[in-house]
């Protein structure tokens, strides 16, 4: 798997509409590109060479971890002067705030791609399980959680940020993700951590972010 990092303004101002943003923002974007552009491209070859030297290691690592190949040879990462996250439209794509350190940058740009990878699994290989579209998310987020702080692989990347957090942008989903710090750290295998998710995630049928 490969990540590329890229400048995209139709995409981006795409994304502001379909992630909920209002309309209003888009003349905010439009702005930021005009002032801004050189400093965007500058994050851009700053965030691209930060993650070549982890990319290939990361990619092995989380085949390794879940037991399943990337879904894409590429990835895409969109710079934001907005948005930041994962495109559920279109799983090839996430995108990140512009003006992060690149190498602080790291810990949460893996989030955001396990996020698609774990969703990709979910879909192809348990969609027998009916889960709607929020519980699928929940249990991305909570996976992407720990694949990235629970493990000593992780030491290697972002040794400054490795905590399994719980003070973020979703309260109402902590519960579920205490749950399963446990059955990720005694899994046998990746797929029984992913049962356990999908059978608790099941007591929460309205969630979603």
């Amino acid at each position: 798997m490969k990540l590329k990092f890229v400048i995209n303004k139709k995409q981006d101002k795409e994304m502001t509409i379909w992630m909920g943003h209002s309309k209003k923002h888009i003349p905010y974007i439009e702005n930021q590109y005009k002032t801004s552009l050189k400093f965007f491209k500058l994050s851009q070859k700053l965030y691209q060479k930060s993650w070549d030297e982890i990319n290939n290691s990361f990619s092995k690592y989380i085949e390794k971890e879940t037991g399943y190949p990337w879904h894409y040879k590429e990835y895409k990462c969109v710079i934001s002067p907005l948005n930041t996250g994962v495109e559920r439209w279109n799983p090839k794509i996430i995108s990140r705030h512009w003006n992060e350190n690149p190498y602080f940058m790291r810990r949460i740009t893996a989030h955001e791609i396990i996020l698609t990878h774990y969703a990709d699994i979910i879909k192809k290989h348990y969609s027998h399980e009916n889960l709607k579209e929020g519980q699928i998310w929940a249990l991305s987020e909570i996976a992407a959680w720990a694949l990235a702080s629970l493990t000593p692989e992780v030491k290697k990347w972002w040794p400054w940020n490795t905590e399994y957090y719980t003070n973020h942008n979703y309260p109402h989903i902590v519960k579920l993700q205490l749950k399963l710090k446990e059955p990720f750290l005694k899994r046998k295998n990746f797929d029984e951590y992913i049962k356990k998710g999908i059978k608790l995630v099941k007591k929460y049928p309205n969630v979603r972010p």
